[in-house]
């Protein structure tokens, strides 16, 4: 059709596992938008990829082959463990294809890209040597989370994937002063393995310390004066400690600041690495140390710790370029340099050292503690920091263009992206690409020994040249062997460098490498960045919209998306994480089965996941959409079918949609239905361009309740040619279906984004009553122009426009007061428990503000309605002038809102208001304002209003709106006229 493109990105899954509700509620977010998008004359390119490579993969073929240790893979061969991995990563792509479609979802399996194609590796190559060209990627040493479990560090993203709550041994350890006797610095620790590597002690330069004699030992102890409770713990209870008690627990000898003891000499706790050089084993000082616990010591390990390496680096204990200890090897096990806990995994060797430090009367105190630790989100393994070489992309240096990208990007819901991902991205560090593995896109980096000599390649074609080999693929065992000839020192070879890249860097490549750009379909990719849209869960702020951030705005200085949807995480019925072992959920391939693919689409984005809050999923709430939205809406729509062919058989006539029909109505339920539908048109195209999905279908919910329980209760008699007599029946009838087959056509065409099986169920039927139906026949149906009855599918058509003659807000407005009258009377009579069989002599509705057109509506057409729903012999709307004598009204203060704006005068204030008059009262409403207390309050926003009925009488019984607004009352005198008038139907039908 010539439309413009709407570039949507559609962030690669893995198919390693079946999909589940977090994939099922995020592909319906992005199905609803691009099938929006499509039905509003965009074309949108919905290509399904697949994430093939990394820890997902490697991590399952390990625990299916047994594989503990790196060398083991090399031992097996590169090729065939990638061979392996190759086998599973599509393993469920049937499946998904099979679950996803049956979803619903509008998306081309069949020209799929995955991230393991040579194409895609080959973009991803180019993305590396362009970030390369810019001087953006370096090499080198850092202290990185590691994950222990898949033998690989990770970024500083995926370490926050996965917290948990642990207990860990705390203890506290002596360090004896050189030259000082029996004076130990003390200092506490929570990781008891990283002692054996102790190189210095820090403390903060400006904090006081203190040396004191401990009774109970004879031992003198150097630490933070503040953080003597860390040593006698029974300083934390203030009901139990009294200062006299100091007197019996210890005596301070000295006092000192941290700069006094900086250069100070201790004994090592292990002499494993006592040897290897002068400058461990001091104090040093830094700022970063703190009171907040511990003993204001701190034991620096620079080989498990990012500010220890910092701080020693920083003051000579460690240089750059020079081996420091480090014995931990890349499974996480102690190294032959500690020969106590040689092969043992370091979270396992905590108890073995602890004895050995207790043994050599090091121990000072020892105690557990409950804290969050972040394990591996892949192999579900405690990480630990542990000092790795990497690669690395220079994210600080563009972090303020990052943070200025960001800041053109519209999110939905904002905070979450002017919150929670900008303070993400303000203190972002520089990213690790790079993992020591094997079954991903290898490095394009060609080096020799020590590093002088470096050539990226950023093609398959350069790859090519350099090596003079023909290259097909670009895993790691087609190229690791290729080597190219030195330019600097002829006769020697560079060889390609170990890494891989992180499976992340890829994902966030995905908008370039899915159109194998630069090398194809350049100025197709070009024209439609940054996409339009793209959508994933909350946890993704710091994965893959992280990673798409930091690529485009280093490859072309904007962001890589315009619109970004994000959703919450779907919870099981109780509350936690939905887990296969514990079976805490039904199987969504069961659900979609039994209720259908829409009952769970619309359950899902009519929830508060779609805000980016957590849902508590219930089987329950998917059967509720179906009873509450789906019955009613076929009810509605049957009954429409069955009328129809009533009123063409009684008539002789075809039935033929007439929308200038519609639109002559003078029925006010006609008048009224046919504005709220276009209210509701022109209400789902402002919020879906807003891309706010959670406005939207409470509303489209809301409205199918209004069409079945009011507009076809209210019209039942006359759309079935029972309202008046002869032919004037068959008109009323003819022009109340005619209402409502125009409204049910457009519900159907604006549900299609939302629901696309039932749009498409009830548009199929509807159609055939279109004169252009008949030009669907041989083919018709598929081709141009797009109309409803000629084209074959309710997805082909372009959403409804809004008809500006037909929105009538007066007519909205009375249906609305109307309903909330004939729902306060019914209460009413609930209370006297008065049968609806039973009329009432009247019905009096007081209204609070109301404009002259509501009431003349009420009082006017509507009236014959609410009589005839309350069965009541009068209505009456009381004059605002006569109010007084049937309610009071009242204000009290919004104190959620005035606490803040007050403070202590929230009390008088509170007190002044709620004496008010009625007459006092309606003035401030009037007036829109209150001075009391020398405050000014806004009486929309500061304060509540509320009528309450004063009418004297018992005959009268009253209930009010939820909001006050609104009281009915209900004369409920049984005279005999009543009851006789009650008798009649039941003695009629007797006879």
């Amino acid at each position: 059709r010539g439309d413009k493109e709407f570039t949507f990105y559609d962030g690669p899954p893995f198919a390693t596992g079946l999909p589940h509700y977090g994939h099922i509620l995020a592909g319906t977010i992005k199905d609803t938008v691009t099938r929006y998008a499509s039905m509003t004359g965009k074309h949108v390119d919905r290509r399904a990829g697949w994430d093939c490579h990394g820890l997902p993969v490697e991590y399952e073929i390990d625990q299916k082959l047994g594989i503990t240790h790196r060398d083991q893979v090399l031992a097996m061969g590169i090729d065939k463990y990638n061979e392996t991995c190759r086998g599973i990563v599509t393993r469920y792509t049937q499946e998904w294809e099979t679950t996803i479609t049956r979803l619903g979802r509008w998306i081309d399996f069949e020209n799929d890209y995955k991230t393991m194609d040579a194409s895609f590796m080959e973009s991803v190559w180019w993305v590396f040597s362009q970030l390369f060209e810019k001087k953006l990627v370096y090499q080198g040493f850092k202290v990185m989370p590691y994950s222990t479990g898949c033998s690989t560090s990770l970024s500083n993203f995926e370490a926050g994937l996965n917290y948990k709550e642990v207990s860990d041994p705390a203890v506290v350890v002596s360090f004896p002063v050189v030259g000082e006797e029996d004076v130990s610095l003390i200092a506490w620790t929570t990781t008891p393995w990283t002692l054996p590597s102790n190189l210095a002690l820090c403390v903060n330069p400006e904090m006081e310390y203190i040396q004191i004699l401990d009774k109970k030992t004879e031992h003198k102890y150097i630490l933070a004066k503040s953080r003597l409770p860390q040593l006698y713990p029974i300083m934390n209870n203030k009901k139990k400690w009294k200062p006299k008690m100091a007197d019996e627990l210890y005596e301070i000898q000295k006092t000192m600041k941290g700069t006094d003891l900086k250069g100070k000499r201790y004994q090592p706790l292990f002499d494993f690495f006592a040897s290897q050089s002068d400058a461990y084993f001091q104090v040093v000082s830094d700022t970063y140390v703190t009171d907040d616990a511990g003993t204001g010591v701190v034991h620096q390990a620079p080989a498990f710790g990012e500010d220890d390496f910092r701080v020693c680096l920083a003051h000579g204990i460690i240089k750059k370029g020079v081996d420091f200890p480090c014995p931990v090897d890349a499974n996480g096990l102690f190294t032959e340099d500690v020969p106590p806990v040689k092969g043992i995994h370091v979270k396992e060797a905590d108890n073995t050292l602890i004895a050995t430090i207790k043994d050599a009367g090091r121990l000072v105190h020892k105690d557990s503690i409950v804290h969050s630790y972040p394990f591996c989100w892949r192999s579900d393994t405690p990480l630990i920091y542990k000092t790795v070489p990497s690669w690395f992309v220079k994210v600080e240096e563009i972090r303020d263009k990052v943070v200025a990208n960001n800041e053109k990007t519209y999110w939905v819901p904002a905070h979450v992206g002017q919150v929670r991902f900008h303070n993400w991205l303000k203190d972002a560090r520089d990213w690790a690409i790079s993992r020591n593995r094997f079954w991903g896109t290898p490095l394009p980096v060609w080096t020799n020994e020590d590093m002088s000599e470096i050539v990226c390649v950023g093609s398959i074609g350069q790859l090519e040249e350099l090596t003079g080999t023909k290259v097909t693929d670009l895993h790691r065992e087609s190229i690791d062997s290729l080597e190219i000839p030195s330019k600097k020192n002829p006769g020697q070879v560079l060889k390609r460098v170990d890494e891989v890249f992180d499976c992340w860097f890829e994902s966030g490549s995905m908008p370039y490498a899915q159109k194998h750009y630069p090398f194809e379909n350049k100025e197709e990719f070009e024209k439609g960045f940054p996409a339009d849209f793209i959508a994933e869960g909350l946890d993704q702020t710091r994965g893959w919209f992280y990673t798409l951030m930091v690529l485009s705005t280093a490859l072309f200085g904007e962001p890589a998306m315009k619109n970004v949807i994000v959703n919450g995480l779907v919870l099981a019925e109780d509350g936690k994480k939905m887990s296969k072992r514990l079976k805490n959920y039904p199987d969504p391939t069961l659900v979609i089965h039994k209720y259908g693919a829409d009952a769970l689409r619309m359950y899902l984005i009519n929830s508060p996941v779609v805000r980016a809050e957590e849902l508590k999923f219930k089987e329950s709430g998917v059967l509720g959409v179906v009873k509450e939205v789906f019955l009613p809406w076929y009810n509605a729509f049957r009954f429409f079918l069955q009328n129809v062919e009533r009123w063409e058989h009684e008539t002789s006539r075809k039935f033929v949609p007439n929308v200038d029909m519609v639109r002559s109505t003078q029925n006010p339920t006609d008048i009224w239905i046919s504005a709220a539908t276009q209210e509701l048109i022109k209400f789902v195209h402002e919020e879906m361009e807003a891309y706010r999905l959670y406005t939207v279908m409470p509303a489209l919910v809301k409205f199918v309740t209004q069409l079945t329980n009011w507009y076809v209760r209210l019209n039942r008699d006359r759309l079935k040619g029972l309202e008046g007599e002869g032919e004037e029946s068959n008109n009323e009838a003819e022009m109340g279906l005619q209402v409502l087959y125009d409204v049910l056509l457009d519900v159907s065409i604006i549900m299609g984004p939302f629901t696309p099986f039932l749009a498409e169920f009830f548009y199929q039927h509807l159609r055939k009553l279109q004169p252009s139906f008949e030009e669907a026949a041989n083919g018709g149906g598929k081709t141009l122009p797009v109309k409803p009855g000629k084209s074959d599918s309710v997805h082909f058509l372009k959403l409804p426009e809004y008809d500006g003659s037909r929105l009538n807000h007066d007519a909205v407005e009375a249906m609305e007061a109307l309903q909330g009258i004939v729902e306060q009377g019914r209460n009413a009579r609930e209370k006297r428990n008065i049968s609806l069989r039973t009329p009432v002599k009247s019905v009096v509705a007081i209204l609070r503000s109301p404009s002259e057109n509501v009431v003349k509506g009420l009082t006017g057409p509507l009236k014959s309605y609410i009589l005839s729903e309350l069965n009541a012999w009068e209505f009456v709307v009381v004059p605002k002038e006569q109010q007084h004598d049937w309610v009071t009204l009242s204000l009290t203060p919004n104190f959620p809102v005035l606490g803040k704006k007050l403070g202590k005068k929230m009390k008088a204030v509170s007190s002044a208001v709620q004496k008010l008059s009625h007459e006092e009262a309606v003035k401030c409403l009037e007036e829109g304002k209150l001075v009391v207390e020398d405050a000014e309050l806004d009486t929309a926003t500061d304060l509540i209003s509320k009528l309450s009925f004063s009418k004297e009488g018992d005959q009268w019984e009253s209930t009010p709106s939820a909001d006050g607004a609104t009281v009915v009352a209900l004369d409920t005198t049984q005279d005999d006229s009543i009851i006789s008038a009650g008798m009649a139907p039941g003695f009629i039908y007797y006879v």
